[in-house]
């Protein structure tokens, strides 16, 4: 059991090595993760309002025969039949209790889909943003390629100053990783929240 263990940490390491590595695929998971609990959150507020509807319905049906019920026990009243009156009273009263409960699971599932629909447009969010940090990224990768092309025409390649400008300076490159590991960082915790 612990050589799997060891073997699936050591996965785990190479895999988050390699995202981080290429950030555009990791930019491309989560920006697929989002997508998905977008759908799985339509999915779950459509439920939710088809179960809202038939509450409804149910309540309706219920005050229905509280209505029916309250003339039973009103006509049972006047032809003086205080059994049936008594009887009729007791329906109605139950009635009245399956009524507030309906009506409660009903205030339930309206919260629901508020909660639902906020987590809806959060996910929406974060999407917009991992899609300017996708785009932020490429601009970057063809600002670079841009750099590279006019380096390899020739432009002032007899001056070594312009040759030392050329050349890409790796402190330079550590920040501009570090930088971008820190914003893909928040990114992740962002999405958890």
């Amino acid at each position: 059991m612990g050589l799997f263990e060891d073997f699936s940490r050591f996965l785990e390491t190479r895999l988050e090595e390699f995202l981080r590595d290429h950030p555009d695929l990791e930019l491309q998971a989560i920006e697929e993760q989002l997508r998905q609990q977008e759908e799985d959150t339509l999915r779950l507020i459509a439920d939710l309002q088809r179960e809202e509807k038939k509450c409804t319905e149910e309540i309706l049906a219920i005050a229905q025969d509280i209505q029916k019920w309250h003339k039973w026990v009103a006509k049972a009243q006047a032809a003086n039949r205080p059994d049936l009156a008594e009887a009729a009273q007791e329906r109605e009263a139950a009635l009245l209790r399956q009524g507030n409960q309906r009506w409660g699971q009903m205030q339930g599932v309206k919260n629901r889909i508020e909660k639902s629909k906020e987590l809806y447009r959060q996910i929406q969010q974060r999407r917009k943003e991992v899609k300017i940090k996708q785009q932020e990224l490429a601009a970057n990768r063809a600002k670079a390629t841009q750099t590279k092309s006019w380096e390899t025409q020739g432009w002032n390649q007899g001056n070594d100053y312009t040759r030392f400008q050329a050349t890409p300076d790796p402190l330079e490159q550590q920040f501009r990783q570090w930088e971008m590991d820190e914003e893909l960082e928040q990114l992740k915790r962002n999405m958890r929240q």
